[in-house]
């Protein structure tokens, strides 16, 4: 399965998904050479999104990847209202959306940190640089601290351009 996020993107967009872009992607937007197999997106997790979300990806074969049995992504009332993440595989690649990021909080806090970004297939919200380094910080793993060391490279670029 190829990854394409343009897609996945365009859908959620087209379906009004509430989200911002974060981890791989969003550093790749900022100007990082890192490569990622996977969307992370953190969305505002009420019954109404999470019913766009389906909606979005109905069609795409949806499951719960992290889940032992790989579930379909299928909605009931009880399940809105008790997901804080989603994770899933897609006919068009992974899909991981986040009720939250580590190091910055909830869905209105990563809205607040974010900015808008413009591709030529839509506009998108993605976490503004310093959170994202925040973020990347926070969790800590090998890949997200070669991460933040290239962001603050981009960082430095971006601030020596504008003296």
């Amino acid at each position: 399965m190829v990854q394409d996020d343009k897609s996945l993107l365009t859908r959620l967009n087209q379906h009004g998904v509430e989200f911002v872009i974060i981890g791989g992607v969003c550093g790749i937007m900022h100007g990082t050479t890192l490569v990622t197999t996977d969307l992370d997106v953190c969305c505002r997790f009420t019954p109404s999104n999470l019913r766009r979300l389906e909606s979005a990806v109905k069609d795409l074969h949806p499951i719960h990847r992290l889940t032992a049995n790989k579930l379909p992504f299928e909605l009931t009332d009880e399940l809105c209202h008790a997901l804080m993440n989603v994770y899933l595989r897609t006919d068009l690649g992974k899909l991981d959306c986040l009720g939250s990021v580590k190091g910055v909080g909830d869905y209105e806090q990563v809205l607040k940190h974010s900015v808008v970004f413009q591709l030529s297939y839509g506009n998108f919200r993605i976490l503004d640089l310093d959170t994202l380094i925040t973020s990347k910080e926070a969790l800590g793993r090998a890949r997200d601290l070669e991460a933040v060391r290239q962001l603050r490279a981009v960082k430095e670029r971006n601030e020596r351009g504008q003296t």
